[in-house]
């Protein structure tokens, strides 16, 4: 197996847990706020055949997240959501329709949204909040790049500010300013007394699961390689496969920067805690730069994820390599440096024995991953693809 890719067991595999919250019927009003948008459209599943036939799987499908709503990214779908149940409740309203909800914009204008953020998520916050005329603010952790910051802005309407703190700081930091001025915290990770937001959040994240079980034609794939920060797109996407395929569930990994595993470290532990990092916290995948795992998307994944790997980043500069210059007429895919990190373990995979037999690959998988962004920092992008030195 290559030093630059390690993996753990997950030894607590199989606790019970309800996912009846992400169940097609449990999630079809969600995916009707979604539908409603102007500018919804069904990200596309892409079948990399050639890449699939050439390194002898049945199938490669990445659900590419790149154009959704003009964000580069998945994040909005929560976010969305999450706005939206808040605004609701604060109207006295039962998931109402959302043309109905923009029309009394003047009773909720003065509701003002804040978060953390290493880049795609405050992204969401931001468009969302503007979507709906409220006001938003965004902290971001140090180490943060400019144009990270500034792609905040240019979403919607809010303040952005790079701090001196780290993720986990950040968060506590955004939290006591949020009861501070009575602002309301959309934020996309969990911990004791908060939940419901990033419960609701997750299950804004449903809506990309569904429409990719669709255009599979509800066929399970094998396996799934599911990056993770704080886990919650994993955690939602796992509750989706996994309610869906109770039977015969499929193999799921859990992807994360070697420097900042959190996944990795809990399952290597083994003793069905969470865990925090213990790596430096530098790595080119900002938007997995995340120490401590949410406790709602750790609770489904400690159930349903068969293992966690941590990657080093030149892992996923090859992947992000690969899918920009694929083989014959397979499509191009634009993908981030945290977008391709699911489709990094398969690509790293596909190349070893060692690691392709302990994740239990061979000629019928069918792999299935999500590319989270596309190039969030065209700069580094750029200068990945063409092989130069990568930053950090």
């Amino acid at each position: 197996m290559s030093k630059k890719i390690l993996l753990a067991t997950n030894k607590n595999r199989g606790a019970d847990i309800n996912t009846s919250a992400y169940s097609f019927a449990n999630t079809d009003g969600i995916r009707n706020l979604h539908i409603d948008l102007d500018c919804y459209n069904m990200t596309p599943l892409v079948s990399l055949k050639n890449f699939a036939a050439a390194n002898n799987v049945r199938a490669v499908l990445v659900k590419d997240e790149s154009t959704r709503f003009g964000l580069k990214a998945f994040k909005g779908l929560g976010s969305i959501y999450a706005i939206y149940k808040v605004i609701s409740r604060k109207l006295g309203l039962f998931n109402p329709p959302l043309k109905k909800l923009l029309s009394r914009r003047d009773e909720f204008k003065d509701m003002t949204f804040i978060t953390t953020t290493d880049g795609n998520h405050g992204k969401g916050v931001s468009w969302a909040a503007n979507l709906f005329g409220c006001k938003s603010f965004v902290y971001m952790p140090k180490g943060t790049v400019e144009i990270r910051a500034q792609a905040i802005r240019d979403a919607g309407n809010a303040t952005v500010e790079i701090t001196d703190l780290s993720y986990d700081d950040c968060v506590k930091f955004t939290a006591e300013l949020a009861a501070k001025n009575h602002w309301y915290l959309i934020q996309d990770t969990s911990w004791r007394g908060y939940e419901e937001i990033p419960a609701q959040i997750m299950l804004g994240y449903s809506t990309l699961a569904y429409e990719a079980l669709w255009q599979m034609e509800y066929k399970c794939p094998t396996h799934i390689f599911l990056q993770a920060g704080v886990g919650s797109m994993a955690g939602a996407i796992a509750a989706v496969f996994c309610e869906v395929f109770r039977s015969n569930p499929p193999r799921i990994t859990i992807v994360e920067p070697a420097e900042v595993a959190c996944f990795y470290e809990s399952m290597k532990v083994g003793d069905g805690q969470m865990h925090s990092a213990t790596g430096t916290c530098k790595t080119m995948m900002a938007g997995l730069n995340c120490a401590t795992p949410c406790e709602i998307a750790w609770y489904i994944l400690r159930r349903f994820a068969t293992d966690a790997a941590a990657i080093d980043d030149e892992i996923a500069a090859e992947a992000m390599k690969q899918l920009a210059n694929p083989i014959g007429d397979d499509e191009k895919i634009i993908s981030g440096e945290s977008g391709c990190a699911g489709f990094a373990l398969a690509n790293a995979a596909l190349k070893d024995e060692d690691l392709r037999r302990a994740l239990e690959i061979d000629s019928d998988s069918v792999i299935f991953v999500v590319n989270t962004e596309g190039a969030t920092d065209p700069d580094n992008y750029s200068k990945i693809v063409n092989g130069q030195t990568l930053r950090r």
